[in-house]
């Protein structure tokens, strides 16, 4: 007998990224006015500053914390800032308007580097960088979607087309 689950919310894949900034304050405030983005949660640190924070957009989340060496995990990240600029990895987050989006993040100052456009395989969205240089794509993609369902079948995420 398969184990067959239907996801209808990306919350449910309990994916979320965790980025380190040299000002999470400043960060926290820059992706709220910038992105949209909505405070669900922030921690203060004794010594000042942020430990930790949650911010949500839609049912999408992001976790910030300050960019240190002085823990085992903060050992393990550096920022583009420390990097000349590039990233290891990048966040795709779906948008339901890529153009509205994109003129929120202009104004916000985001630093576009792959102009707003409509992708061959679907959706429209764009590319920029933040204000420390994380990579962020917005676009009106949905990988969970496109006419069918994603479910779990014996550990494995399988997407059935729908006749």
């Amino acid at each position: 007998m398969a184990l067959s689950i239907v996801f209808s919310w990306v919350a449910n894949l309990k994916i979320v990224p965790s980025i380190r900034y040299n000002d999470c304050e400043e960060a926290i405030e820059w992706l709220c006015s910038a992105f949209g983005f909505k405070k669900h949660l922030v921690v203060p640190s004794e010594a000042g500053g942020i430990l930790h924070a949650q911010l949500v957009y839609e049912d999408c989340m992001v976790m910030l914390g300050k960019a240190h060496e002085g823990d085992e995990f903060g050992k393990l990240n550096s920022s583009p800032l420390e990097l000349d600029g590039q990233n290891t990895a990048s966040i795709f987050m779906v948008v339901e308007d890529a153009d509205s989006h994109y003129k929120k993040a202009i104004e916000g100052g985001a630093e576009i580097v792959l102009d707003i456009k409509d992708e061959e395989y679907g959706g429209r969205g764009y590319t920029c960088k933040d204000l420390e240089g994380h990579l962020w794509n917005f676009g009106t993609y949905n990988p969970w979607s496109g006419g069918g369902k994603t479910e779990i079948e014996n550990g494995q995420m399988i997407h059935k087309e729908e006749n």
